[in-house]
């Protein structure tokens, strides 16, 4: 396959990756090719963590964060310093044939950084993680925790974006300016998410322990930090019937949408009939610091959670 001035052989073509369906890699590599003019304008400022699966679904599977020797050096790559000492090189997906390389190399989820690789302590976006309770598929009660969320950021002057996981739930996603560096905006997304437990509590909870979450939905801000990462807009999941994360409208979430409705079948078909939903999103970038008075004085109005005691 050529693409771009690149040649890749693409290997294996016919090796099933989901068995259930009996979805190939080809499958695989042909749907990243397909949506690559609208995946990589989300992806080309980003530092990428490959979730690899070398022989599908049922195969083994390894997060891989540094870029590989054998990589042709036509892929970009981010030098990322380790906290605890140390680097990595991400790679960077800013073309379509980088897109349809990292497929064949059997990435089946792309997971992007919160950062720009030209920046990497300010991240350009704050995100929630939705996911219905342990044991439970109400997908109602985490879609209503999804526009609660754009309800409070509203109240603070916030646009926010939303996307199924393609899993189990949505992210809900702010564009940031890059002004705050990563504890300013884990500390505003936490108080975002208090600020609801407190109006809500036997709804929603930030108890991160599983065992004291007692069935509400846990409103996980914990990804805010520095070298986390999120599945990238259009990304396949490892998941039977391949869904994909998917940026939608806030009025499908109220229409009742899943967080498996699209998979590498029908996105292709979705993007020919509408426009990406997350097109514009960048032209929105905010700052956290100029709403911090406005969400310390919605804070005061009311009552601690008793989770806070």
């Amino acid at each position: 396959m050529r693409i771009g001035g690149h040649d890749i052989d693409i290997s294996s073509r016919d090796k099933v990756f989901f068995p259930a369906t009996g979805l190939t890699k080809g499958d695989l590599v042909d749907y990243y090719a397909t949506v690559a003019e609208t995946m990589v304008p989300h992806m080309k400022r980003y530092g990428v963590s490959m979730e690899r699966y070398p022989d599908g679904i049922d195969g083994k599977s390894f997060f891989h964060k540094d870029t590989p020797d054998y990589f042709p050096d036509w892929i970009e790559t981010v030098n990322v310093p380790k906290r605890e000492g140390g680097s990595f090189n991400a790679p960077i997906v800013d073309s379509k044939a980088a897109l349809v390389y990292l497929a064949d190399q059997a990435v089946l989820t792309p997971h992007l950084y919160l950062s720009r690789a030209v920046d990497l302590e300010h991240p350009d976006k704050m995100i929630y993680d939705l996911d219905p309770p342990e044991g439970i598929q109400d997908f109602d009660a985490v879609r209503q925790a999804a526009l609660d969320i754009r309800g409070a950021l509203r109240e603070v002057d916030l646009d926010a974006w939303v996307q199924t996981t393609g899993s189990k739930g949505f992210h809900v996603v702010v564009p940031l300016d890059r002004s705050a560096e990563f504890d300013e905006v884990r500390k505003f997304a936490h108080d975002v998410a208090l600020l609801l437990v407190r109006r809500n509590e036997p709804a929603y909870t930030l108890e991160a322990r599983k065992a004291k979450r007692r069935g509400r939905i846990f409103l996980d801000t914990l990804r805010n930090a520095y070298g986390s990462s999120a599945v990238s807009p259009y990304g396949v999941r490892a998941r039977e019937g391949a869904p994909v994360a998917t940026p939608v409208t806030w009025d499908e979430v109220a229409q009742g949408v899943s967080p498996r409705d699209w998979t590498i079948q029908s996105v292709p078909r979705r993007l020919a009939q509408k426009d990406d939903p997350w097109a514009d999103l960048r032209r929105h970038a905010s700052s956290v610091t100029r709403r911090r008075k406005q969400l310390d004085k919605l804070l005061e109005r009311e009552k601690p959670a008793e989770e806070e005691d």
